[in-house]
C-alpha cells in the first residue's frame, strides 16, 4: 500500500443502503456492577472466546425463547499475558467480588482496567424470534436486574462488516450503540 493508512471511518447505516435484517437488542455499557450482575444472574459464561467475547444463552423472557447475553471485548482486544480466555471471566469476577478497583484487576502476569477489556453486553434473541425491543430489554433486566442504557433494533451484520474490515480496530459494541443512537 506503499505506507499509506487505511482509514474506515464510522458507517451510517441508513446512508450507506446496506441496512439488512434488524435484531431487537439491548445495551448495558461495561462496570463492576455489571459484571457482577451478569455473575449472580446467569452465572459462568458458556463460551469464552480468544477475541474477549463472553457469551451466553439463557432462557428466559417469553416461552421457548433463549436470549444471547454477549460481552463485547473493546477494539484491538489483546488477552491479558498468562491467562487464558477460558480463564479470564472467573479470575474478573473473584477480584471484583473481593473488592478489587476495577481500574487496576490483577489478571495472569498483568494489571489491567475492566474498560481495557470489554466496552459492554449485549442481548438480543439467540434463535431470530421476532421480539420488541421492550421485550428483550425486560426479559435481560429480569436475569441481571439491571434496566439497559440502550435498547432498540441494530443491524448485526453491517456492524460485524466494519469490525471486520477494520481488522477489528473499531469497538463493535460502539458501532450497535451508534446505531441505537442514529434511530
Amino acid at each position: 500500500m506503499d505506507g499509506h493508512k487505511i482509514f474506515w471511518p464510522r458507517l451510517d447505516y441508513r446512508e450507506t443502503g446496506l441496512m439488512g435484517a434488524l435484531t431487537a437488542a439491548a445495551l448495558w455499557r461495561i462496570d463492576a456492577a455489571l459484571i457482577l450482575a451478569l455473575d449472580e444472574g446467569v452465572g459462568p459464561p458458556v463460551d469464552s472466546y480468544v477475541n474477549g467475547s463472553q457469551t451466553w444463552l439463557v432462557d428466559v423472557g417469553p416461552p421457548d425463547t433463549t436470549l444471547e447475553f454477549r460481552l463485547h471485548p473493546v477494539a484491538r482486544y489483546v488477552g491479558p499475558t498468562g491467562l487464558s480466555h477460558y480463564d479470564l471471566w472467573e479470575t474478573v469476577v473473584a477480584a471484583l467480588s473481593s473488592g478489587a478497583d476495577p481500574s487496576a484487576l490483577t489478571l495472569g502476569d498483568e494489571t489491567r482496567s475492566l474498560t481495557d477489556l470489554w466496552d459492554g453486553l449485549e442481548v438480543f434473541e439467540a434463535y431470530e424470534a421476532d421480539l420488541e425491543p421492550a421485550q428483550i430489554a425486560s426479559s435481560a433486566r429480569e436475569s441481571i436486574g439491571r434496566e439497559p442504557d440502550r435498547a432498540g433494533l441494530v443491524d448485526h451484520a453491517a456492524s460485524g462488516t466494519a469490525w471486520d474490515h477494520s481488522g477489528r480496530s473499531i469497538s463493535l459494541f460502539d458501532l450497535l450503540e451508534d446505531q441505537l443512537k442514529a434511530k
